[in-house]
């Protein structure tokens, strides 16, 4: 029996392990594709009436949409918004949650009800129905849209973050710091920001592919990134029009921005499984 289950953690391993390889070679490829293909690519502005809704073909690789523009140039000029939006309101949103959720762990008592009671508050709105009202009133932009982004994604790191802040708070060590009135923020800075760096890291992972989603959607309902600009959401809603009759338009986009959130979810499980030795494989 014992055997058997270190063959099955050997073997959930080793499938981590390949899970995170796939993952980390597929979005560094998209990611450096983004920011690298579009010298060398026709400009996916660039209009062809000659070459309207054109499926798939070694002249055009994913084909062509509505006003002729070639999709494959328009995937990788697309990502660039996308995928700085994703990752700049994910790093804010987690430093956030990084600082409120160790602040309320270190400082308990009034300062930690306060930030609980805001924390709830706000985690009673549905997120996306947060972001779909601040975008209403909002005339969007890529900046708006990383500040609205991070503003409602900084409650689940500040939660988890504020919880593993109580157990460091009652390590001996800590206690006695406290004790010999060390400066606070030293405290924080050399102890607590260390030993919270994984979780950290976990939920800016997360939150990365939540943010290309967020950005997705909005823009897919017309809340989000306007034309001329480009992103895999604007994509996505462009080709719900003509979907049934040139269903590319809208794969595409649509299967970049599974691939990416696809490896971005593998590798937080995988960050998640190494910092959280309790967690079983499965």
């Amino acid at each position: 029996m014992i055997l058997y289950f270190k063959n099955y953690e050997n073997l959930a391993k080793a499938r981590l392990a390949i899970m995170l390889k796939f993952s980390i070679s597929i979005l560094g490829f998209i990611v450096f594709s983004c920011f690298i293909l579009p010298f060398f690519l026709t400009s996916g502005y660039e209009l062809n009436t000659q070459a309207i809704l054109q499926p798939p073909s070694f002249d055009h690789f994913f084909g062509t949409d509505r006003l002729g523009r070639d999709i494959f140039a328009r995937i990788f000029e697309g990502g660039q918004i996308s995928l700085i939006i994703g990752f700049l309101s994910s790093a804010i949103s987690s430093f956030v949650g990084l600082a409120i959720g160790i602040t309320s762990g270190y400082f308990k008592g009034k300062t930690d009800l306060a930030i609980v009671i805001l924390i709830d508050l706000l985690l009673t709105f549905p997120t996306f129905f947060l972001l779909l009202a601040l975008t209403s009133y909002i005339d969007a932009s890529s900046t708006v849209l990383i500040i609205v982004i991070s503003f409602t994604g900084w409650m689940g790191a500040a939660r988890m973050i504020r919880s593993e802040s109580f157990a460091i708070s009652n390590k001996a060590f800590i206690k006695i710091l406290k004790l010999a009135n060390v400066n606070p923020f030293k405290i924080i800075f050399k102890y607590y920001a260390p030993l919270l760096a994984p979780i950290f890291l976990v939920s800016f992972v997360f939150g990365v592919g939540g943010a290309i989603l967020a950005e997705s959607g909005l823009s897919f309902l017309g809340l989000g990134i306007n034309p001329p600009q480009i992103s895999w959401g604007l994509m996505l809603s462009g080709g719900k029009e003509v979907i049934d009759i040139a269903p590319w338009v809208s794969f595409f986009p649509g299967l970049f921005i599974f691939l990416v959130s696809f490896c971005l979810i593998q590798i937080a499980d995988f960050l998640q499984t190494k910092t959280n030795p309790k967690e079983s494989y499965s």
